[in-house]
């Protein structure tokens, strides 16, 4: 079974467990699409109701590009946990001779590449996730605007819990030029997501306060 179709129960047993995966990268991801979740929950509460007509457009959109993100994310729970498996065997590798050991570091070189993939995948959905709640703040329902901010504040931890996925792989990573890419990358959008998302909150929290 898919890690992603499993029960809540089963998913949150299996992260408990000592096997590889699931793993941060999983839960980041599953955190992002709970998050977007609670956004596209927005939405729909929002259709359909005559104070936010105006909006209605600008809604259908936001929920459209939600359901997308949503599937992507979800599948990358599985997608990380297929990348994971090659590092956790590169890691076992022995090497005694100088050529077993260049080959090992060659493996897992490749291996890392492979399981940074999924995370930066994790930090571009859960960014443009959070842009999607940066216009629902102002134009979603204010019955549910408790949700925005729970969603957003889900979003912003995955984006982190992604950025911190890449950061220990392209630690132990050599080609500088690689790593450089990746940072150029992830960096802004990290710094960026978290900056939007703060915003968002405290908007929120604002319209709560009242």
């Amino acid at each position: 079974m898919e890690l992603s179709q499993k029960t809540c129960t089963e998913f949150v047993e299996a992260l408990a467990s000592k096997s590889a995966v699931p793993g941060g990268g999983g839960a980041a991801a599953l955190v992002g699409a709970i998050g977007m979740a609670l956004g596209s929950m927005v939405c729909n509460l929002t259709l359909g109701k005559k104070r936010y007509k105006e909006y209605e457009e600008t809604i259908e959109n936001i929920l459209k590009k939600a359901a997308g993100l949503e599937k992507d994310l979800l599948q990358m729970i599985d997608d990380d946990a297929k990348n994971f498996l090659p590092l956790s065997k590169a890691y076992g590798i022995k090497a005694n001779t100088e050529e077993e050991k260049k080959r090992r570091e060659e493996v897992l070189e490749k291996a890392l590449k492979g399981a940074c993939e999924v995370p930066i995948k994790i930090v571009k959905a859960c960014y443009d996730s959070i842009e999607l709640h940066e216009e629902l703040v102002d134009k979603g329902s204010r019955l549910a605007i408790s949700d925005v901010g729970v969603g957003v504040q889900c979003l912003r931890a995955a984006l982190i819990s992604g950025q911190l996925n890449i950061v220990i792989n392209i630690n132990s990573i050599k080609d500088i030029d690689y790593v450089n890419k990746v940072k150029e990358e992830t960096e802004v959008l990290v710094i960026e997501g978290i900056r939007i998302a703060d915003e968002v909150y405290r908007k929120v929290e604002k319209l709560l306060l009242k």
